[in-house]
């Protein structure tokens, strides 16, 4: 096997690991959502244990990262390649993070119930795993008008945020000992406008990867 074959391998293997990462990120969004949705306990407990997993992930893939750059010297193409995937992993390992906050709020209810039934919230973690999956379809396709496309959708995140943040700002004026409850779902709002934030990062990544030139992909959004 050649070295730009050998070379070509290790490409392929570390943007496989880096999808595997997104694949266990976006299972831990979708089941901190449920187990918010029903305050499961077990399963926030559970969330929180796999965020080590997902932190181990990264490291192995930055580890793979550095020795690529350090034995291989990569053109400019391929430093792109393995420049994006870095960044996309560090993203991917933040949102894992904003899950396992999530999980978080779940244990901090207690024996208390949820303020009021999930609707918007559920909306929100929907449109940001869509969002984030069709992200890593332009990243493998290399396609930076989706990349652009997708971004542009983080301002329906936002308006849902700011549709769940005066929902909540009534509950908490109108009666005052629902003050931490309504926080702590403004928290979880938080998280999933934040992850949706990072998507945006990954799709201006993958304009990169594809012209060379970093960009804002949501100027609008700002």
């Amino acid at each position: 096997m050649s070295g730009r074959e050998s070379f070509d391998r290790e490409l392929r293997r570390l943007q496989d690991e880096m999808l595997i990462l997104a694949s266990m990120v976006d299972q831990a969004i979708a089941e901190a959502v449920d187990a918010l949705r029903h305050l499961d306990m077990h399963a926030a407990h559970r969330i929180i244990r796999a965020d080590r997993q997902v932190n181990e992930k990264r490291f192995a893939i930055e580890e793979v990262v550095v020795s690529a750059i350090a034995t291989q010297q990569p053109m400019a193409r391929d430093l792109r390649t393995i420049l994006a995937v870095l960044h996309i992993t560090i993203e991917l390992e933040r949102m894992g993070d904003y899950a396992a906050g999530i999980a978080r709020i779940i244990l901090m209810h207690g024996e208390q119930q949820l303020l009021k039934p999930l609707i918007d919230i559920p909306r929100m973690a929907e449109l940001a795993r869509t969002m984030l999956r069709c992200s890593l379809d332009a990243f493998i396709h290399r396609d930076a008008v989706m990349a652009r496309q997708i971004a542009s959708q983080d301002d329906a995140v936002d308006a849902l945020y700011d549709q769940v943040y005066r929902e909540l700002l009534t509950y908490m004026l109108n009666d005052p000992t629902t003050i931490d409850r309504a926080t702590w779902l403004l928290w979880v709002a938080h998280d999933l406008e934040r992850i949706a934030d990072r998507v945006t990062n990954i799709c201006e990544r993958v304009v990169f990867l594809v012209t060379g030139e970093l960009e804002e992909t949501n100027v609008s959004g700002e």
